[in-house]
C-alpha cells in the first residue's frame, strides 16, 4: 500500500511527465529535463525527506525506499528490487558473470564499482581520511567504523547483546554475531559442506579450495590468499616496511604483531577467556576455542584431493599429504631414518637411548617408549583385536593385520632399485639387498661363519648346539 506523501508524489509526477513530453507547434519536445541539468536546478523535491533531484524518473525511484515498493522481481528466486539495474546486476549471481576482470590478479567481479575498490588492494590507494587522527582506509565502510573510537565527536550509539553482553558498534555485527549463539550458518561450501555465518567468510574460505593467492608481495615472488599473511609476511621486509616490533617484558620474546604480544602475554598471565560449554576446557585465543570445538561437532573441513581422507585440522591434512608424496622432513642424526611427523622422530629417538622408562611387570622386559610396552603387554593377555576379515587370523598389533593383509592382495609395495625384484615386506626387502651388498650381519662366534639372513645363522648355531628341534 503506498503512503499518502507517495501517491501525491506519484500524481505530480504524471502531470509533470506530459508537460515535460508535449510537442510545440514546431515539432519539438519540450527540453524541460535536459535544461535542468545544464542549469544544474533540481525541480524535483521529495516531500518526506526533502531530497531533490533532476529527473522525475529519479525521484520516482528515491519514492520507492519510502513506500517499501519492489517492482522489479528475480524469477529464479524470487528476490525483489526497487531498481531495474539492481536486478540485472542480481542476475549476473544465477549466470555466473562476472565482466570485469582485475589485470594485476585476474580475480573476476560481477560490478565495475567492485573491482574499482578491489584495485585498492594492490595500488594501496587509501582515499577515506579521518578528520581527528591520522587514521586513512581504502574503504568508506572502515573509516565509518574508526569513527567509532572517536565515540565523544561522533554520537555514535553501541548496539549490545542481550545474551553475553557484548557491544557493537554496528546493527549489523551484532545480528552476524547473534548467529554464534543460534548457530545459524546460512552460507555453505558445496565443495566441503562447511557452512559460516557471514557470506564473506565463505568467500574467504573458497580459497582453501581453489587456491586462489591475490595478494602478493612487491618486494618478493611471495603470494597469499589472506590479506593478514601478506601484512604479517610484509615484516621479514623490515628495512622496507618500518614496522617496529613488539617485545615481551617477561621473556623478552619479540612480536611483529602488537596483537600477537596481547596474545603472548596471556601465558604469563593464565588468562584463558575463552571457555568450551561443552567440557569447560579454556583458551587464550577466540581462534584456538573454535579449533577446539570440531573435537565436539566432529566437523572435518579438510579434505584431501587425492582420497577420501578428511580431517579437522589444517596441519593433519598437511601430514596426511606425506603419505602420497613419500615426503618425510624429519630426519634421525644417529641412523638418518626419515619420518613423515616430527613426533614419530622423537619417538625414534629413544631407541637410540640407553634410557628405558617402561618396564613390563610380568616379565621385567624393560621399553623406551610407552606405546612399546603397551604392544608388548598383548603377549601376556593374548589379546589379539585386529582381525582379517577374509581369513581367521588374529593380530595383536594393527601394522601386523596391514601386512598380512597383501597376502590376500598380493600387494608388493617394496622394490628393489637393482634388480626389480617386488617383496610385501620391508624386512624382506633389506634381506634381499645382502645379496647385491654383500652384507652378512649376523657372525658365529665359535666358527666365526658369516650370515646374510637369520635364519640361516639360527640354523648353522644347532651345529655347535647339538639342538634338535624336529622329533
Amino acid at each position: 500500500m503506498m503512503t499518502e506523501p507517495g501517491k501525491q508524489v506519484e500524481e505530480k509526477l504524471d502531470e509533470q511527465d506530459v508537460c515535460v513530453s508535449e510537442v510545440d507547434d514546431s515539432g519539438h519536445t519540450s527540453l524541460t529535463n535536459d535544461m535542468s541539468t545544464q542549469t544544474g536546478e533540481n525541480p524535483y523535491t521529495c516531500e518526506v525527506c526533502k531530497s531533490k533531484f533532476n529527473y522525475g524518473r529519479k525521484l520516482r525511484e528515491h519514492m520507492r525506499i519510502h513506500t517499501g515498493e519492489k517492482p522489479y522481481q528475480c524469477e529464479i528466486c524470487e528476490s525483489v528490487f526497487a531498481r531495474k539495474p539492481n536486478l540485472n546486476r542480481h542476475m549476473k549471481i544465477h549466470t555466473g558473470e562476472k565482466p570485469y576482470k582485475c589485470e594485476v590478479c585476474m580475480s573476476a567481479f560481477t560490478r565495475r564499482y567492485d573491482l574499482k575498490i578491489h584495485i585498492r588492494v594492490h595500488t594501496n590507494e587509501k582515499p577515506y581520511k579521518c578528520r581527528i587522527c591520522d587514521y586513512q582506509s581504502s574503504y568508506a565502510s572502515c573509516l565509518k567504523a574508526h569513527m567509532r573510537t572517536h565515540t565523544g565527536h561522533t554520537g555514535e550509539k553501541s548496539y549490545k547483546c542481550g545474551v553475553c553482553q557484548f557491544e557493537f558498534g554496528r546493527k549489523s555485527y551484532l545480528n552476524i554475531h547473534m548467529k554464534i549463539h543460534t548457530g545459524e550458518k546460512p552460507y555453505k561450501c558445496e565443495v566441503c559442506m562447511s557452512a559460516f555465518t557471514r557470506r564473506y567468510d565463505l568467500k574467504i574460505h573458497m580459497r582453501v579450495h581453489t587456491n586462489e593467492k591475490p595478494y602478493k608481495c612487491r618486494i618478493c615472488d611471495y603470494q597469499s590468499s589472506y590479506a593478514s599473511c601478506l601484512k604479517m609476511h610484509m615484516r621479514t621486509h623490515t628495512g622496507h616496511t618500518g614496522e617496529k616490533s613488539y617485545k615481551c617484558e617477561v621473556c623478552q620474546f619479540e612480536f611483529g604483531r602488537k596483537s600477537d604480544l596481547n596474545i603472548h602475554m596471556k601465558i604469563h598471565t593464565g588468562e584463558k577467556p575463552y571457555k568450551c560449554e561443552v567440557c569447560m576446557s579454556a583458551f587464550t585465543r577466540r581462534y584456538d576455542l573454535k579449533i577446539h570445538m570440531r573435537v565436539h561437532t566432529k566437523e572435518k573441513p579438510y579434505k584431501c584431493g587425492i582420497c577420501d581422507y578428511r580431517t579437522s585440522y589444517a596441519s593433519g591434512l598437511k601430514v596426511h599429504m606425506r603419505t602420497h608424496t613419500g615426503e618425510k622432513p624429519y630426519k634421525c642424526e644417529v641412523c638418518m631414518s626419515a619420518f613423515a611427523q616430527h613426533g614419530q622422530l622423537n619417538e625414534h629417538m629413544k631407541t637410540h637411548s640407553e634410557e628405558r622408562p617402561y618396564k613390563c611387570g610380568i616379565c621385567m622386559s624393560e621399553f623406551s617408549r610407552k606405546f612399546s610396552l603397551i604392544s608388548h603387554m598383548k603377549i601376556h593377555t593374548g589379546e589379539k583385536p585386529y582381525k582379517c576379515e577374509l581369513c581367521v587370523s588374529e593380530f595383536s598389533k594393527s601394522c601386523h593385520l596391514k601386512t598380512h593383509m597383501r597376502v590376500h592382495t598380493k600387494e608388493k609395495p617394496y622394490k628393489c632399485k637393482v634388480c626389480e625384484s617386488e617383496f610385501s615386506h620391508s624386512c624382506k626387502l633389506k634381506e634381499h639387498m645382502r645379496k647385491h651388498t654383500g652384507e652378512k650381519p649376523y657372525k658365529c662366534e665359535v666358527c666365526w661363519s658369516k650370515f646374510s639372513r637369520q635364519y640361516n645363522f639360527k640354523t648353522h648355531m644347532r651345529l655347535h648346539t647339538g639342538e634338535k628341534p624336529y622329533k
